[in-house]
């Protein structure tokens, strides 16, 4: 048997905009004959029959067993990928080869009947799905209490909320055991409480062997929970690999790594008291550089320039890494500054981060000078700066002699001890 679970080669999908129904009843006609200057006011020189690609050309293949996320801006082809994957729509041109019974949580109000009750849908599914009767009853239980719908299992799901629904749809899509998981960014429906429990079970369904395509704009649940993700742009694949670097590469957004940044006069953030000239991302020696040996320490420079003397001002920095959790954030503690107020003049403000402290990938910094008493925000410069932390394989970083991924934001490298003794020692110790 192939450990491939799903090969799709050359697949493209294309829409025709303003494509009406072959069949036309005497409402559409009218309706048709009112709308059509509005149509053509709209249209801007459009035509009707205009085609657009929701996808061209994507190709790639899934293992048993694997965690992939499918990330990409809005209309980047995420959802129409998943609809060709789970039978819904037919691909233009190529193909997708699905090896596994697939279970589908794409849109809330696809898969279910509204007008059957909660328990007659759960069989339905399951019944689709190709699953015996008895196969159903032995997880009915525990699909209805994962959606915490006891009280209202034998309701029509037509009254059910939206969030009702999803639960429903959710526990049934990840506990009738399909060997491929296709789930889309539905869980924005329900609480937080119950996305992490969404998350937990993804997570425990990929442990057990089974495929999930997860497509989500959450990144730190992307992270979390694929080891490996595709980036869709425009319909066409535009990146593929090891999740971290794959979710760096789309929150850059294209944007090169930004190591100096110098604002013109006429436009530096700030009001009548301080405005920021420029911020920089520095070596030991003064450098800017977009990329740091883990082991050295990385300097941020903050440039401003006092309007109004007689305030108490504090320089800060917030860090991100890639897939935008706050790292953590640094005010100024320089002694010879805190709590006096400042001079007219311009100022540099420098940050070190000690070396071995960052863990390797992106980084992106946040500038900021405010005011603790009154609290102030003079100016926050969000994404100000970017730039790189490289790990070495030398063996000297807290990363020792393994060459896998190694997780975390912030990488020690801290001090151990061991000391050796003899049973008997213990005893008498």
């Amino acid at each position: 048997m192939s450990d491939v679970a799903i090969r799709v080669e050359n697949l493209s999908k294309q829409y025709r905009i303003g494509q009406r129904e072959p069949y036309k009843t005497l409402r559409d006609t009218l309706a048709e004959a009112f709308m059509a200057p509005l149509h053509a006011f709209r249209s801007n020189g459009r035509t009707a029959s205009e085609m657009i690609w929701a996808l061209r050309d994507v190709s790639f293949e899934v293992k048993h067993g694997e965690a992939v996320g499918i990330i990409g801006r809005n209309g980047a082809g995420k959802s129409t990928l998943l609809k060709i994957l789970s039978r819904i729509t037919e691909p233009t041109t190529g193909r997708a080869v699905i090896h596994g019974r697939v279970g589908s949580l794409l849109e809330v109000g696809t898969g279910f009947n509204p007008e059957l009750t909660g328990r007659e849908n759960i069989y339905l599914n399951g019944a689709i799905l190709g699953m015996k009767r008895r196969e159903i009853e032995r997880k009915f239980d525990e699909i209805v209490a994962f959606a915490e719908l006891e009280k209202f299992i034998d309701t029509p799901v037509k009254r059910y909320s939206s969030g009702m629904y999803m639960r429903l749809a959710f526990s049934v899509a990840a506990h009738l055991e399909p060997e491929i998981l296709v789930v889309d960014e539905v869980l924005a429906v329900g609480d937080v409480e119950f996305q992490k429990k969404c998350l937990g079970k993804m997570g425990n369904v990929a442990e057990e062997g089974r495929t999930v395509l997860f497509v989500s704009h959450n990144m730190p649940a992307i992270t979390a929970l694929c080891s490996r993700a595709i980036l869709l742009k425009q319909g066409a694949v535009a990146a593929d690999g090891y999740s971290h670097d794959v979710v760096g590469e789309y929150l850059v957004g294209g944007r090169e790594t930004m190591a100096e940044k110098v604002w013109p006069a006429t436009d530096m953030p700030g009001n009548e008291i301080v405005r920021l000239r420029a911020a920089r991302v520095v070596t030991e020696e003064g450098e800017a550089r977009e990329a740091f040996d883990i082991r050295r320490p990385i300097g941020v420079e903050i440039e401003y320039e006092v309007l109004q003397a007689g305030h108490v001002l504090v320089p800060n920095v917030h860090f991100y890494t890639e897939a935008g959790v706050l790292a953590f954030v640094a005010g100024d503690q320089d002694p010879d500054w805190k709590r006096h107020p400042r001079a007219i003049g311009c100022f540099v403000s420098t940050v070190w981060v000690p070396g071995n402290f960052l863990s390797e990938g992106q980084m992106f910094v946040d500038v900021a000078v405010t005011t603790v008493k009154p609290k102030r925000v003079h100016f926050h410069e969000r994404s100000a700066l970017a730039f790189h932390v490289v790990d070495s394989l030398a063996g000297d970083t807290a990363r020792g002699d393994f060459t896998g991924h190694y997780p975390g934001v912030v990488r020690p490298l801290l001090k151990w001890t061991t000391r050796c003794y003899q049973n008997n020692d213990k005893e008498t110790a």
